[in-house]
């Protein structure tokens, strides 16, 4: 019998509308856009992926355009005709002919993960070792820019035991009002209600000294990347002088970053995302290196959509250290879906579906009605 083969991979642009306005230190976000990709097999089996960045080009130096043109032009002829069943084969081989674009590469992983795991009728998840959960906590980001307006809509989330952490995007404005803004919002939703801060490498030293201070004073319970991702040293100063657990983000983009980060104890938390790490199997190996040096994991997004968001979960199902939860609610985000069975959502969580891969279904008349044209 002839060896499975890949026959042909789709890609295609989706432009979903948010709830409401975004506010990022680098941009406002009023859309999401997403490459969807599709791997078709020579035994029926097709597999679905999704690269996602956040803020078009500013945060990243992939953006969803560039990102689509990439896999179409360059990943595309290294893969056909490959077994998809040796992933890690495939990946390797993309590894040694195109250079970064760990987007891109997330994506495509994804999609073959996605297609194993409905070959072998098993989620993805067990791909890796298999599930200790079938649900995860999820915060939810207050980022209307408008104290009041977070506020209220932080009670109200409260009140419907839809979440219980709240992460708060600063760094765009003066510190002096960011703090400001941060300590209103813990004061009214209180003690037991978590809050989290990313400043998204928006501070000098200097200024996260000043700032972290008021807002650990405020019972400010978790920073994320209050400096540049390059500046390793003054992470580990600024954990070493708090009590406040500081978080990397943008500075734990690889293993070599995750190795390099836990040996200087420069963090007390590493967040995990599975668009800059260049998929599940390199996010698998960054959580390893954090839980042999004791340090907490957080399930981190690009506000991917229904699929990157799954994909993300199915692999923090399977870690022991998951103390801070996750931030997936990338879905919730967005005005509508492209999945015929959307994420449930309750009781402060995700729910994982069950079924083989991902657990999921292309709604292929929503991929038509919000593709790109």
């Amino acid at each position: 019998m002839a060896p499975i083969a890949i026959t042909n991979i789709e890609t295609v642009l989706i432009d979903l509308p948010t709830i409401r306005p975004h506010h990022l230190s680098m941009a406002v976000m009023r859309k999401q856009s997403m490459v969807v990709i599709r791997i078709f097999c020579s035994d029926g089996i097709e597999g679905i992926g999704e690269s996602t960045t956040i803020g078009g080009i500013s945060y990243a130096s992939e953006f969803p355009e560039g990102i689509k043109l990439a896999i179409d032009t360059y990943f595309k002829p290294l893969l056909l005709g490959q077994n998809p069943v040796y992933i890690q084969a495939i990946m390797n081989r993309l590894e040694q002919h195109i250079s970064g674009n760990n987007f891109a590469k997330s994506g495509i992983e994804t999609a073959l993960l996605d297609a194993q795991g409905k070959r072998l009728n098993v989620p993805v998840s067990a791909l890796f070792g298999g599930a200790i959960t079938s649900s995860l906590p999820v915060l939810w980001t207050l980022a209307s820019g408008d104290t009041q307006r977070d506020i209220d809509e932080a009670l109200q989330l409260i009140s419907e035991n839809r979440h219980q952490t709240f992460k708060l995007k600063i760094g765009g404005r003066n510190p002096e009002a960011d703090v400001a803004h941060v300590a209103a919002i813990k004061a009214a939703v209180g003690s037991e209600v978590k809050i989290t801060v990313d400043v998204n490498q928006s501070w000098s030293e200097s200024v996260a000294k000043r700032a972290i201070q008021k807002m650990q004073d405020a019972g400010v319970d978790l920073i994320e990347q209050p400096l540049a991702k390059s500046n390793f040293e003054g992470m580990a100063r600024l954990t070493a002088y708090f009590e406040v657990p500081i978080m990397a983000d943008e500075a734990v983009a690889t293993v070599q970053d995750a190795f390099q980060l836990a040996k200087i104890h420069a963090v007390s938390v590493f967040a995990l995302k599975i668009a800059k790490s260049g998929g599940l199997t390199n996010m698998q190996k960054q959580a390893a290196v954090a839980q042999g040096a004791g340090i907490a994991l957080y399930g981190g997004t690009m506000l991917e959509g229904t699929i990157g968001t799954l994909a993300t979960a199915h692999l923090c199902a399977t870690l022991p250290n998951l103390e801070w939860g996750t931030e997936l609610f990338g879905p919730l985000l967005l005005t509508d879906d492209i999945v015929k069975k959307p994420i449930v959502y309750r009781n402060n969580s995700l729910e994982i579906p069950e079924g083989p891969g991902l657990g999921i279904e292309l709604d292929m008349d929503k991929i038509e009605k919000y593709k790109r044209k």
